[in-house]
């Protein structure tokens, strides 16, 4: 509208004027008016730019303000249902507050070392749904799960095995069925007929059993205390007190040892169930009669672990190995087998007959295991002093380079082991020989 009114007077300017004059004012008023529209132009096209820039900076508002996805929560959650589980079946993940910390990740790794699997530290897909499953499972089935930890003897570790056997077809402890001997035992052999009664069936279920099936606790030449309820009870300590003692944090060496005896002794039974699994046709109770053919035959040289040094052991052994006519190779792969066998069945005189094979057999870091053995009495007299010569044999080969068989991800565990080793050795020497104070001993006056 401005720009149309310059133009009209301008018109009207030239009509009133002479032609020059009205020329020449005409061009001025033209000019004048596009100068004008100009300018209305750029007046609207900059209100447009504002108005954009406007709705730009709204836009740009809303998207910083945008709530979160909700994937962190649900990846929290689920890695607070990975330390629950963990805590339960003894690996101790500390508490449960949905952090992937390093107690979880070791946790994580000694479940899966546990159970065979690769001990990385973080769970596969399928790791974790049969970690959760089997925790929901122990949960919700009462009594029946309290069966079969006394069953299995590991504690809650054990029904971790017990639910994947029974997942490949291997009936557990407490589904087993109870079936009569086909042919007599030597122990009812002994007894007379009229003493022996049939195996219970449906209709003489009630009926009594016969004399050879009644338990004597009092009966002498057992096999000593249980190691499995031992671990138990050192898994309970290491949960209190939340999480396995370090270099950093040792002040009991005892402490220690027994948490690191009881980590080698579940390595040593996952590496034996990974290798039996590879053997076709084979069942465990197979496995567990073949295996205790070592008791026997090893008895010797066990006994001699509590009288003799470590070196006369283990030339014993050495000579023992070429007497049996076996390869190495293939004495080592039954050996390692057989201490599964024998830690989980809990006969010492098994693990430490197949321990002894190992250690005579070169495999060096194995010797840790008669050191612990020794430190503690399962299976021996309790000679920490002995125990000292095993320890440091299998500290030093780790530290030349050869590969740990005990947790081998844990770097530390080397000079753990040496600390509390000779830690534990010197309190106890500074126990035994501990010096009388000076006013306790007696005086004589010579003149």
């Amino acid at each position: 509208m401005f720009s149309k009114r310059i133009l009209m007077m301008a018109l009207a300017a030239s009509v009133a004027l002479p032609v020059g004059v009205a020329q020449a004012d005409f061009k001025d008023g033209l000019v004048g008016g596009l100068v004008g529209g100009a300018v209305s132009g750029i007046i609207v096209n900059e209100s447009a730019k504002a108005r954009e820039r406007k709705q730009q900076t709204t836009t740009t508002t809303r998207r910083v303000y945008q709530a979160p996805a909700p994937v962190n929560s649900v990846q929290r959650q689920q890695v607070r249902e990975e330390q629950s589980a963990l805590n339960y079946f003894g690996f101790p993940a500390g508490t449960p507050d949905g952090v992937r910390g390093r107690n979880t990740r070791d946790a994580a790794a000694q479940f899966q070392a546990h159970m065979g699997y690769p001990p990385t530290g973080y769970l596969a897909d399928y790791e974790r749904q049969f970690l959760i499953s089997s925790y929901y499972r122990a949960q919700s089935s009462g009594a029946a799960t309290a069966q079969l930890i006394a069953q299995r003897g590991q504690g809650t570790r054990g029904l971790l095995l017990a639910y994947r056997d029974e997942a490949v077809g291997v009936p557990t402890y407490a589904a087993a069925p109870v079936q009569a001997p086909t042919a007599p035992s030597p122990v009812m052999a002994a007894i007379p007929q009229s003493a022996q009664v049939s195996a219970p069936t449906a209709e003489t279920a009630p009926a009594a059993v016969g004399f050879a099936a009644l338990p004597n606790l009092m009966a002498s030449g057992g096999e000593g205390p249980s190691l499995a309820s031992h671990c138990n009870q050192v898994s309970l300590i290491t949960n209190s007190n939340g999480g396995f003692v370090t270099e950093a944090s040792l002040n009991d060496g005892r402490i220690a040892l027994n948490e690191q005896f009881c980590l080698a002794r579940t390595y040593a039974i996952a590496e034996g169930e990974t290798m039996a699994a590879s053997l076709k046709g084979v069942t465990a109770a197979q496995l567990e009669e073949q295996c205790r053919a070592f008791e026997p035959a090893m008895r010797d040289h066990v006994a001699a672990l509590s009288l003799n040094s470590r070196d006369e052991v283990v030339q014993q052994v050495r000579s023992f190995v070429l007497q049996s006519g076996q390869s190495p190779a293939q004495l080592a792969g039954t050996a390692k087998i057989c201490l599964s066998v024998g830690y989980r069945i809990d006969n010492m005189n098994v693990a430490l007959g197949s321990g002894l094979l190992l250690t005579a057999l070169g495999e060096e870091p194995y010797g840790e295991l008669m050191g612990h053995h020794l430190n503690e009495g399962f299976g021996t007299t309790r000679r920490p002093d002995l125990a000292l010569a095993w320890y440091q044999t299998a500290v030093e080969a780790v530290e030349r380079g050869v590969e740990p068989v005990f947790a081998p991800g844990n770097t530390g565990r080397t000079a753990l082991l040496r600390k509390a080793a000779f830690h534990t050795q010197s309190a106890q020497t500074g126990a035994a020989e501990a010096v009388q104070p000076v006013a306790t001993l007696p005086t004589f006056k010579l003149e």
